[in-house]
């Protein structure tokens, strides 16, 4: 990511989604590896310290219990886990990270911490160290900008994976066991994972990005009027407001209307009212240049100066 000019601090979304951050819209329109790839994808070098210094931590104490395989599979099976959480959860979040597998590792060891596996004099030590650690992170989590859906669906599958492993665990010399574990946690996991993909179908999600794509065109089209030649005449930019310009604009605002009639996240309607406001703007913008043209005066210029600050606000709004 460094090499091809990411931040290594603070990358934009823009960069985290190109890399294959999970992001409802997106994972929901067929990208569903994202749920996997997200697992592997660190927002700044700080976020990735912190994770491996945790992984390292929860990894020396779990790895010589559970070997390689079993280690392996519940770290990839919480980590779909943990992004499933995120994607059932969130509708506009763009996560990234390992804390959901991380998360499912300790919630491994503490299945195994309430059994008899692990000593009895070592036991209580170490149960407290983790449920302080897992209580910590999922209080910090509240947080806002971190994603606690994540860390507790891998925290539960944890839980649930640690359970499902201890009877291989009591018996290693049969490793049919394990290998059946796996591959019944497996099928468990990608089953629950499949059915949230489905249930949550981004249907009216979809629309509203061909809407919006509409809306992208139509703009274009109304902005014409600021693309004219300088050899332009008042004809011609009056011919483009009345014909281009403020049609085209009332076509966009009648397309938002149809908008807000679809099942969307609020922030979506939130964005959606901004732009009806902005469309609006331009419309008011539009018809004082007219106005100033056919009265031949530059009477209108402060309040259209006025309009354009609003408009500069509002697409900065938009922006973020």
């Amino acid at each position: 990511m460094a090499m091809s000019g990411v931040n290594i601090l603070m990358p934009d979304n823009e960069s985290l989604l190109l890399w294959g951050a999970n992001f409802r819209p997106v994972t929901l329109d067929g990208e569903w590896w994202r749920l996997i790839s997200s697992c592997f994808l660190h927002i700044g070098l700080l976020h990735l310290l912190m994770n491996m210094y945790a992984l390292l931590y929860i990894g020396v104490l779990l790895e010589p219990y559970l070997g390689k395989a079993r280690f392996l599979s519940a770290y990839l099976l919480s980590g779909l886990a943990g992004s499933t959480a995120s994607l059932y959860w969130n509708e506009l979040t763009i996560s990234a990270g390992a804390s959901g597998a991380i998360f499912g590792m300790y919630g491994v060891f503490l299945a195994m911490l309430t059994t008899n596996l692990i000593e009895k004099s070592t036991r209580k030590t170490m149960l407290s160290s983790i449920v302080i650690f897992v209580g910590y992170n999922l209080m910090y989590g509240l947080k806002g900008g971190i994603d606690n859906a994540a860390h507790i669906g891998g925290l539960l599958s944890g839980l649930l994976i640690g359970y499902a492993f201890y009877p291989s665990l009591l018996k290693p010399e049969k490793p049919i066991l394990a290998q059946r574990s796996i591959a019944l946690l497996s099928l468990f996991i990608l089953s629950i994972s499949t059915l949230v993909l489905v249930y949550k179908n981004p249907g009216d999600l979809l629309k509203y990005q061909t809407e919006m794509e509409e809306f992208a065109l139509l703009e274009e089209k109304a902005l014409g009027i600021y693309n004219l030649p300088k050899t332009s005449t008042d004809l011609d930019y009056l011919n483009e407001i009345r014909n281009t310009g403020i049609p085209s604009w009332k076509a966009n605002i009648e397309l938002l209307e149809r908008m807000e009639q679809l099942d969307l996240p609020t922030d979506i309607h939130s964005r959606i009212t901004k732009l009806k406001d902005y469309c609006n703007l331009r419309i008011k913008v539009y018809e004082l240049i007219q106005k100033g043209i056919l009265e031949k005066t530059d009477f209108y210029y402060s309040e259209i100066e006025q309009y354009n600050l609003e408009i500069e606000q509002l697409i900065t709004d938009l922006n973020n």
